[in-house]
């Protein structure tokens, strides 16, 4: 760290270590996110939330290649105390950040500013750098990956057997969001290079098909054989900094006709849509404690087939594994899982719509952040 920039503290809460994780979850996520930016600009502190707790494992196993320090609440800072970790301080001043999103949106600019060259981690924060912005008070999603998942994969956990029997209603709702479709800046131009892709397939696979098959193809009907998916291609393509295929950037004529309404719908990739954003290093942590302990009771996952593809594919991610291998956490190879469309429209109609409405407030008036004055009842 250069000499004229002032040294920030990062304080986590410790409770326990469990498995390959310490809990709260929150503390994880930010090692984790410390890891995958391998960020060492700030000096980190672990809070004990009892009286009895042992550094050895802790700042050794768990901690990555992280220097990490236990310190007491009442020797923390004035103004971190009375804060909810995790929390930034600069020393020798006043000011304190405190939230996981403030935190991991902070960590991530901090990070680009030290080294410009860090694009990929700017751009966790998505488009216009929004992502997590909204404060969980307004932001149904930004409530679900900020409080609502890690606090019921940590229930799940310590729940006794005949307790944690069913999947925590949570989780199903981001299975659920995982199925809806993807709505991203300019997705007009992908859906056109979507539907391309899929009559391109689709003259392809006709000779296999046979005479029989093709007359019963009815018409306007696609069927959908492509290498692989067109959302693949442009998530990964921006990954890796490249270029998506010249074949694919051309449409045909009668691609560009096509009314918006009936272009084929984008599918997810990662938890926001198509690109990886700081919500997938978010969720990662929590929904593999879930995947782990489900495993390890013999629970079936046939009723999360797209939160196992999201698992998967965020591996897939460079730099996702050495990260986790820096945490020590062992990622699970799961098999892929299909259900049918009317399969998901169950499992999705078993989750609470409360779930998605107890976050909104009737009375807010206003932008993602809120002053006093507008969330006052008039």
């Amino acid at each position: 760290m250069k000499d004229n920039v002032a040294e920030e503290h990062l304080y986590l809460a410790f409770s326990h270590q469990y498995r390959d994780s310490i809990f709260p979850l929150h503390t994880s996520i930010s090692l984790f996110l410390l890891s995958y930016c391998d960020c060492k600009l700030f000096k980190v502190f672990l809070v004990p939330t009892g009286e009895d707790v042992g550094d050895q494992c802790v700042t050794k196993n768990l901690a990555g290649d992280l220097e990490v320090q236990l310190i007491s609440r009442c020797q923390l800072p004035v103004v971190v105390q009375s804060c909810s970790l995790p929390a930034v301080f600069v020393k020798d001043d006043k000011f304190c950040r405190a939230g996981l999103s403030v935190v991991l949106r902070h960590i991530i600019q901090k990070t680009f500013e030290a080294d410009p060259s860090k694009k990929d981690v700017l751009e966790l924060l998505g488009f216009k750098k929004t992502c997590l912005k909204a404060c969980a008070e307004v932001s149904q999603w930004t409530r679900l990956c900020e409080i609502s998942i890690p606090l019921a994969v940590e229930r799940f956990l310590t729940a006794s057997p005949e307790h944690c029997q069913t999947i925590p209603p949570d989780i199903l709702l981001f299975e659920r969001k995982l199925g809806e479709p993807v709505r991203v800046h300019n997705d007009d131009k992908i859906r056109r290079q979507k539907l391309q892709q899929q009559k391109a397939g689709a003259k392809a696979a006709v000779p296999v098909l046979g005479e029989e098959a093709t007359e019963e193809l009815k018409p306007g009907e696609v069927h959908e054989h492509p290498p692989s998916s067109l959302e693949l291609s442009v998530a990964f393509s921006k990954l890796l900094a490249q270029e998506a295929p010249d074949a694919i950037n051309r449409e045909a004529p009668h691609i560009r006709r096509t009314k918006t309404s009936d272009l084929p719908l984008l599918d997810h990739v990662f938890a926001e849509g198509l690109y990886f954003t700081v919500a997938d290093l978010v969720l990662l942590p929590c929904i593999h404690q879930f995947l782990v302990s489900s495993k390890k009771q013999g629970k079936s996952l046939v009723d999360l087939p797209l939160i196992s593809s999201w698992y998967r594919r965020v591996q897939e991610v460079p730099g996702v594994k050495k990260a986790a291998g820096k945490c020590n956490m062992e990622l699970l190879q799961l098999p892929e899982l299909m259900s049918a469309p009317e399969e998901r429209l169950q499992d999705s109609a078993s989750v609470p719509d409360e779930l998605e409405e107890d976050n909104e407030d009737s009375h807010f008036i206003g932008g993602p952040r809120p002053t006093m004055t507008k969330l006052m009842v008039i």
